[in-house]
């Protein structure tokens, strides 16, 4: 006699419902499971021995008047089934398409352990699974014999790159959802890890303090730096916390996954941002640099980053110093430092400053080689006329290259004698040759004062000799003012001719009968050689003039044609108002004439 072992009335019901929705079997209500032999009928579990095993099925004999046949997919190791093995079966159908009794293995084992899995599902509790095969969306797990379904996203807390790897391994587990009457478990690995990271993430945070060493797992990587995961809480490990030494990616420092040993830095009242260092964990590289490195040492790098300003060189790990761009050559004139150094190059340099609580180190490369300017003043002494190219100009001079890697100074006050320069651009260009003379050397500025005037005498020196007053002369209008004309003579001294002495006929400006380039004859009216101003009359020279050369110039210079009549200005004046005019604005135009550079 074969007997009932495990079920309800409810549960047999709720099977036999779900399964006659599904048409696999006939529709039947209240089956006793508890019933005996003697009313067998689908619903029933019973025990049984195993009496034959083939290819496709298991035959079990219930003491019915017929074996009871198993598919044999049912049982997860069908290489151990023995004949006579006593096993319990589920009565499916008294009597298949072939006759025989339908038992199901399968639907046995469920039942039998149903209330356990209910039991786990309503308390919360957590039981142990083995995975056994991945499925689409997951993996089937055994679970105290029969199979629940693990989906791909309760695995665990996040992705996993090899699911296969799973297979076979034994996992703690919670049931998120049954269904008893299609015999549907899902079960989750993911809730467990969460309730367990809570967990840890609580002892974390009471017990988190600054300057604490833990480990923790690599979480994410970013641009950044990287997430570590301290046991249920996140902290980050920014990218210029890894390493003393310059790093451009964090994936230079750790791996996805990988355990590492952290200190805490920092974090906020609610400990909800925690900052993380590895660096600090070992000695700071620049304690006692100073001491390594003292200034004047030769030291050997490699160009770890090039800059505008200048090149990077570690010289240790975690120890860089800078060659700035005006340290790299005596004699170049190096406008990046690119020209003349790449990144992972090895150089050599010499250390002018070093800078411990600011971690800065000055290096230079031009100190190993000999400063021009160290035998400057032997060379170029005061008064040595040189020869030397126009290398840049400014508002205030032209920079002179004499030598390489020595430049001198031309200012604007030292190109001309005689003439006002306004900028360096009215004489000379970029890339010109020229001569000029020595004036002053200062090897600590590094400065070198050049003149081009100096190269002849001043002429203003002889001016009185050369022009005194009432000398008569000639001369090139070269700059037209509102108050008068300046005229350059032969020798590049230049004169002052008011508008009043220009005519004696009151004009208002000097290009109402003048342009830039006429020639005009001057007397020389006054001389003031200590502010090198030279006063000029073209009135006064025509008043002993014989009348035909003055007719001559009345007719070459008429009024409105920029020309000047010089006939109307010696003779007498038609207005009064006009001599009045032109008296006043002789005395301002000479309070105010320019003087000669």
């Amino acid at each position: 006699m074969s007997k009932i072992l495990y079920g309800t009335q409810d549960d047999l019901k709720e099977i036999l419902e779900a399964e006659a929705e599904l048409g696999s079997i006939g529709h039947k209500e209240a089956a006793d499971v508890y019933a005996g032999m003697d009313c067998l009928e689908p619903g029933k579990l019973v025990c049984g021995k195993i009496s034959q095993v083939n290819e496709q099925e298991v035959l079990v004999d219930v003491n019915f008047k017929s074996e009871g046949v198993i598919t044999r997919d049912e049982f997860k190791d069908t290489d151990s089934l023995e004949i006579g093995t006593e096993i319990e079966v589920f009565v499916e159908k008294l009597e298949g398409d072939d006759g025989r009794l339908v038992l199901s293995k399968q639907k046995a084992d469920f039942v039998r352990v149903w209330d356990r899995i209910h039991e786990a599902f309503e308390n919360n509790e957590v039981v142990r699974g083995t995975l056994t095969k991945r499925i689409k969306g997951g993996v089937v797990v055994d679970l105290f014999g029969i199979d629940a379904f693990l989906p791909g996203s309760q695995i665990d807390l996040r992705q996993i790159p090899d699911i296969n790897a799973l297979i076979g391994q034994d996992y703690d587990l919670k049931v998120i959802k049954v269904n008893k009457a299609r015999r549907n478990i899902v079960v989750s690995r993911r809730v467990v890890l969460e309730e367990e990271r809570n967990r840890q993430r609580g002892d974390v945070l009471d017990t988190l303090e600054k300057n604490q060493v833990r480990k923790g797992i690599v979480k994410n990587i970013t641009d950044f730096g990287a997430f570590i995961d301290l046991g249920g809480v996140d902290g980050l490990l920014h990218i210029t916390d890894m390493s003393y030494k310059r790093i451009n990616h964090p994936t230079e420092m750790v791996q996805l996954g990988n355990e590492v040993e952290v200190m805490v830095l920092d974090f906020n009242d609610k400990k909800e941002r925690i900052s993380l260092g590895m660096k600090q964990l070992k000695p700071h590289p620049w304690k006692d640099v100073a001491a390594r490195y003292p200034e004047g040492m030769t030291v050997h790098g490699k160009v770890v980053s090039i800059t505008d300003y200048g090149a990077f060189i570690e010289l240790d790990s975690g120890i860089e110093g800078l060659i700035h761009v005006s340290e790299m050559s005596w004699t170049q004139h190096v406008k990046h430092p690119s020209k003349i150094l790449v990144v992972g190059q090895e150089v050599e340099a010499v250390v002018l400053k070093v800078e411990e609580d600011a971690e800065r180190i000055s290096l230079g490369m031009k100190q190993l080689e000999t400063d021009p300017w160290d035998s400057i003043e032997s060379e170029l002494p005061p008064g040595a006329r040189v020869v030397g190219e126009i290398r840049n100009l400014a508002s205030f001079g032209a920079f002179v290259e004499i030598k390489e890697g020595v430049d001198g100074l031309i200012h604007v006050s030292d190109m001309s004698w005689t003439k006002k320069i306004t900028h360096p651009n009215e004489l000379v260009k970029k890339g010109d040759k020229v001569e000029c003379v020595v004036l002053a050397v200062d090897c600590e500025k590094r400065r070198i004062s050049l003149s081009m005037k100096h190269l002849t005498e001043d002429p203003w020196d002889n001016v009185e000799t050369t022009y005194p007053v009432d000398a008569e002369v000639k001369g090139t209008i070269v700059r037209m003012l509102d108050r008068g004309v300046v005229v350059e003579m032969a020798d590049g001294i230049e004169g002052f001719v008011p508008v009043s002495k220009l005519t004696a006929e009151y004009i208002k400006v000097p290009a109402d009968a003048f342009k830039v380039g006429d020639e005009i004859p001057a007397i020389v009216t006054e001389i003031d050689q200590n502010n090198r101003k030279l006063y000029l009359s073209v009135v006064d020279y025509f008043k002993n003039r014989e009348s035909a050369e003055l007719e001559a110039w009345m007719n070459s210079h008429k009024p409105g044609e920029n020309n000047t009549s010089i006939g109307e200005a010696v003779a007498p004046a038609k207005k009064k108002t006009t001599k009045k005019k032109a008296e006043k604005v002789e005395k301002t135009e000479e309070a105010e004439a320019p003087a000669a550079e």
